[in-house]
């Protein structure tokens, strides 16, 4: 299947002609983001033997040190291709703005773009210029075990505000001796804290990424709703590691994340928890909220000293911009597509045995036109420290309300940034 996106190539690559055969690209990559993308490569070079596609698995740390070690080198040494968050890709836009290449002129252009959720393409946009192609998503669901929420009578659908799951937590825990309601990774990250703030619309910045927002009503309100998890001893501390182990070890009642954690629940389970698990909407402040969030998510950008560009971009408008591509990794790995057209594959109407014989990915990707921007900027990591000290500050009765410790981790994060508080 030829890509929307890459025809839109068709006449670059043809002049380039002898320069373009036997094409080798090297793409970096991390987790199992790494395996998906190799999947795609049989279907690929269908359309494409002349194109090699070479992909180095690393670590999430090493992508992130050695791109921007490369960046601030000029892009020397920098692979055809890298993966990067796309909340974090600011980074690279506002401090090393001609490290990646502008994929317009290549073909992304606004109708390729279109394929494409706003909240995506947000922060790969410069001006006029596109500096990647979005990748996976992270919509935010719930995967609870249905035989933990069944002991207790708990219908997961049914909980609509947070609420409703912390009522529904106590009676799980009740029924269910040794099982904790939901993980946090409270002593090493914000995610829960992050994901209820973003369902509320309220992230570290403003969307013009020139003022801190993190004191807002949406933010304030997420932090209280983290506290009364702790407080109500619904939450373990996990980070990602000790979530598959309490998965393994039938600890665990609920996991809140990113939709790309399917595949990794889904490949880690047991054999015998196969159709024990279930999906269901994220809960809201209020029953009447966006629940719709999200959590992750990357992005392929091609380096701008790279003389590979034409191949390399033939590689991401076949892996990214093709149902094909999409759907392989979907698959694969449980990678969650960006490409709205992902919705019309048959696959997303399959019902899966291990999921209980539920449709998950028509309720997942359903949530993706729901989400909000929010813009990470280039100081998403100073802003995510300063709010992992408050929140585990104020976990510990350190401050006297939620609004005081956003109060204040705004004042650091503007110490930090030098950005003003948003009025």
């Amino acid at each position: 299947m030829k890509s929307v996106i890459g025809c839109a190539l068709a006449t670059l690559i043809f002049a380039s002609g002898a320069a373009q055969a036997q094409s080798e690209i090297t793409v970096w990559s991390w987790g199992s983001a790494a395996p998906g993308l190799e999947a795609t490569i049989p279907g690929f070079n269908a359309e494409h033997p002349d194109i090699t596609v070479k992909v180095e698995k690393l670590g999430y740390s090493d992508v992130k040190s050695r791109v921007l070690a490369a960046c601030a080198a000029g892009g020397v040494g920098l692979p055809d291709v890298f993966q990067f968050q796309n909340i974090e890709m600011e980074l690279i836009t506002a401090q090393f703005p001609e490290c990646a290449a502008d994929l317009v002129p290549l073909g992304f252009d606004a109708g390729a773009q279109s394929a494409f959720p706003e909240f995506k393409l947000f922060a790969l946009r410069d001006e006029d210029r596109m500096l990647g192609m979005p990748w996976d998503s992270g919509p935010v669901v719930m995967f609870y075990r249905r035989d933990f929420y069944d002991k207790a009578g708990v219908d997961a659908d049914s909980l609509t505000t947070w609420d409703d799951f912390m009522t529904a937590g106590a009676a799980i825990q009740a029924a269910n001796p040794g099982v904790t309601m939901i993980n946090d990774n409270l002593n090493g990250g914000t995610e829960n804290f992050r994901m209820i703030a973003e369902e509320q619309n309220c992230g570290y910045f403003t969307n013009d990424g020139q003022a801190i927002s993190v004191a807002e009503p949406g933010c304030v309100a997420a932090l209280e709703t983290v506290k009364t998890m702790v407080d109500d001893k619904l939450v373990a501390a996990a980070d990602f590691n000790q979530k598959i182990t309490n998965v393994t070890a039938n600890a665990v009642a609920t996991l809140m994340n990113g939709a790309w954690m399917e595949g990794v629940i889904r490949n880690g389970a047991p054999a015998d928890q196969s159709g024990k698990w279930g999906v269901a909407i994220m809960p809201s402040i209020t029953a009447d909220g966006a629940h719709a969030s999200n959590f992750g998510g990357s992005l392929l950008a091609i380096a701008n000293n790279s003389d590979k560009k034409a191949a390399a971009y033939t590689f991401l408008s076949y892996a990214l911009g093709t149902k094909a591509g999409q759907i392989t990794m979907l698959k694969d790995q449980g990678l969650v597509p960006s490409l709205t057209s992902a919705l019309e594959d048959p696959y997303v109407d399959e019902p899966s045995a291990f999921w209980g014989g539920q449709k998950i990915w028509k309720l997942i990707l359903g949530r993706l036109p729901l989400i909000s921007p929010i813009n990470g900027s280039e100081f998403f990591s100073d802003a995510d420290q300063v709010m992992l000290s408050v929140q585990t500050a104020y976990l510990n009765g350190q401050y006297t309300s939620a609004q005081e410790a956003m109060d204040d981790a705004a004042k650091q994060i503007g110490f930090a940034t030098g950005l003003p508080i948003a009025q």
